[in-house]
């Protein structure tokens, strides 16, 4: 007898593709086999996802509103939705599962056309416009947070499961918090998420070009800069004879969460769940202009929880992070309550939660199919 199927259909960054990778892991212990439905990027990200095939299919985000812009995108999204459903046609999944972006809403739009039962996971703090598109269409919602804001038909079909972690996340989650001795090493993490960010680039180098020198001996950097930005941010550390390593990717970057005394970072939702799951203190630094304001939203979870310092990008200047930086390395005490208190916020579990939403939409679904 085949094994029963779920099709996961994520955006190919890593904040969408690393929960779906999480829950295909979850999945796969119950014995169900998981089909991914993508698009062009997830090369990078998706290679060891654990799929029994990968589909990539067409997709288009809304960038203008202009008339040839909208009637481009909708038909990129029309194409999409047709090789979507034939697609399901052929594979016969018992539910499709969402991750947002612009690159789900063919297969689960296709799915509903479809009666089948489908699930939407937001892991970030506000749902996201593509999420918006489908919720009212949705068997069921997954929040990564609690208490997101929904309207009553919606909050009735909505789960607080947790943002999914990855099997290497759960790993590094054991290490426990050891704070940065007085005049021993401080190692500090810079990543701007899975796609980069320059304002890293332009600012931490600088900012560390500010710091005592008896301060900047002691740092061990790992900073994920964008490939246009690597070999300038190589030669400033160079320059000021800082121990650093610089790509602008790096697979492990849960062990180095894990390893690191502070994090300084952008706060998309992948990034926050692993910082929370882990328990790392961190600067977080919200990407400006965004419609949801959803890393705001993101960042502010664990400022409340007292495992962050939130500075708008404004404020992000090298002077400032420098301030930052040398006080909290002065105060070892605070970094330890940072990172338990970060750690408050993470749920570990999560991938379970989700999986068992799936599968409780999908074994509801089909006994209520005629006989």
């Amino acid at each position: 007898m085949p094994r029963a199927l779920v099709l996961l259909a994520a955006g190919g960054t890593g904040g969408h593709l690393f929960p779906a990778q999480a829950l295909a892991d979850a999945l796969n212990r119950r014995g169900i086999e998981v089909d991914l439905a993508t698009d062009e990027r997830a090369t990078r990200y998706g290679q060891d996802f654990p799929a029994r095939e990968t589909h990539v299919i067409p997709s288009a985000t809304i960038r203008g509103r202009d008339p040839i812009s909208l009637a481009r995108t909708a038909g990129v999204l029309g194409l999409g939705a047709m090789k979507a459903l034939l697609l399901l046609r052929r594979i016969r999944p018992a539910a499709v599962v969402g991750f947002g972006g612009y690159p789900t809403l063919p297969p689960v739009l296709a799915a509903t056309l479809r009666r089948i039962p489908t699930v939407i996971h937001d892991a970030n703090a506000v749902l996201g416009r593509a999420n918006k598109l489908l919720s009212s269409r949705v068997t069921a919602i997954a929040t990564s947070f609690p208490g997101v804001a929904l309207d009553a038909p919606l909050a009735a079909k909505a789960t607080f499961t947790g943002n999914p972690v990855r099997p290497m996340v759960i790993a590094a989650a054991v290490q426990p918090y050891a704070a940065p001795e007085v005049k021993g090493s401080f190692r500090l993490l810079i990543t701007g998420g899975s796609q980069g960010a320059r304002v890293m680039a332009d600012v931490v180098p600088a900012a560390i070009a500010r710091l005592a020198p008896e301060l900047r001996v002691r740092l061990a950097v790992v900073q994920q800069a964008r490939p246009e930005d690597e070999q300038r941010v190589r030669e400033t550390y160079a320059q000021l004879g800082v121990n650093a390593e610089v790509a602008p990717f790096f697979a492990d970057l849960p062990a180095r969460i894990a390893d690191a005394h502070l994090v300084v970072s952008r706060s998309g939702a992948s990034t926050v769940a692993e910082l929370a799951a882990i328990g790392r203190p961190s600067i977080l630094v919200p990407l400006p202009h965004a419609l949801d304001q959803d890393q705001l939203a993101n960042a502010n979870v664990l400022g409340q929880a007292g495992g962050t310092l939130i500075l708008q990008q404004d404020d992000f200047t090298a002077e400032r992070l420098a301030g930052e930086i040398a006080g909290l390395a002065a105060e070892p005490a605070k970094l330890s309550a940072m990172a338990v208190h970060a750690k408050s916020a993470g749920v570990l579990d999560a991938a379970d939660r989700l999986a068992d939403l799936v599968m409780k939409i999908a074994i509801g679904a089909a006994n209520r199919e005629p006989s």
